[in-house]
């Protein structure tokens, strides 16, 4: 983790935010820092910066990274979905911006023993926060054929899900990152395997994404992210495939237009007034320039929204 390597849309997410001096931001994935500490050198002084992760690992060698900011950077070992709790222990009300960095970070993937990549052999874990029971392992060695099938095809839009999770049931127990791989490759043909992205890239991120119930503390996160935001504060969010960008983009419409009301009602009797305006009609990716030092970056997406 360093911040020479700049995070992925790093000047978009700094220019979307706004940030100024004694703003009051809230970093939901904290990660390497990189994102942080430009919000940081944005806010200050005078601002305050609270980074949450589920990751101690994360968030232990963050805080040293960030510690040149003193008391501006406040660290806190949680989730975002419980972004209600989280500042009101602190006993901040509101805030003035918030970023959620979605997904698995740079230094997770980079580390092989966590079990996040197919690249290299490990055993099956996935969790990003190591305290957690729930793993990898018990996602491939309990659920049923059909539950593999189900979230395989939903979670990582595989075609061939339904194979997948026949192979994985018929060879286990699987202890390892690399098995799961090569019975993956046996369940996909040779043909659909020389196209496109590594054959276990799906199955990967779609196991990730259960060991991690990553959707539902997305769509947490969103809503108590926009209620927290203090009137012209701003919520950006960076997400890596359709399900996540999919997920941000119906929560940004649903709080910018809450209305109710049949469309051919003459007025509007529900109530329900609109909460933000989405500044991004389209998301921002990543330019050529970006792609070239980063191809993680490819696929991400930011979508911005600013509290009314």
């Amino acid at each position: 983790m360093n911040f020479m390597h700049k995070s992925v849309l790093y000047n978009e997410v700094l220019t979307i935010l706004n940030c100024k001096p004694g703003d009051i931001v809230v970093d939901g994935t904290l990660g390497g820092g990189g994102h942080a500490y430009g919000i940081l050198k944005q806010i200050t002084p005078g601002g305050t910066l609270i980074g949450i992760d589920k990751d101690p690992m994360a968030l232990e060698y963050t805080t040293k990274k960030l510690s040149e900011f003193g008391k501006s950077f406040i660290p806190v070992r949680g989730d975002f979905a419980h972004l209600d709790s989280i500042l009101g222990e602190l006993d901040i009300p509101c805030i003035d911006g918030m970023l959620l960095d979605i997904g698995v970070s740079s230094p997770q993937l980079d580390n092989a023993n966590r079990g996040f990549t197919y690249s290299e052999d490990a055993p099956l874990d996935m969790r990003m926060n190591p305290d957690q029971d729930f793993s990898a392992y018990d996602v491939v060695n309990t659920y049923s054929e059909k539950e593999l099938n189900k979230i395989i095809r939903k979670y990582g839009e595989e075609r061939w899900a339904s194979r997948i999770a026949e192979f994985i049931v018929d060879n286990r127990p699987i202890e390892s990152t690399g098995e799961l791989v090569d019975i993956i490759k046996a369940a996909i043909p040779a043909g659909a395997r020389r196209r496109g992205p590594h054959p276990a890239k799906r199955t990967f991120q779609a196991i990730r994404i259960e060991v991690n119930r990553e959707l539902e503390a997305l769509k947490l996160g969103l809503e108590k992210g926009i209620e927290a935001l203090k009137p012209g504060g701003r919520l950006s969010v960076i997400t890596f495939h359709s399900l996540e960008d999919g997920i941000v983009k119906r929560t940004f419409k649903k709080y910018e237009n809450p209305c109710t009301c049949p469309k051919d009602a003459p007025i509007c009797i529900c109530g329900l007034e609109p909460k933000v305006e989405i500044i991004t009609r389209k998301p921002l990716m990543a330019k050529e320039d970006e792609l070239e030092k980063n191809p993680r970056a490819r696929s991400a997406k930011l979508r911005a929204c600013k509290k009314l």
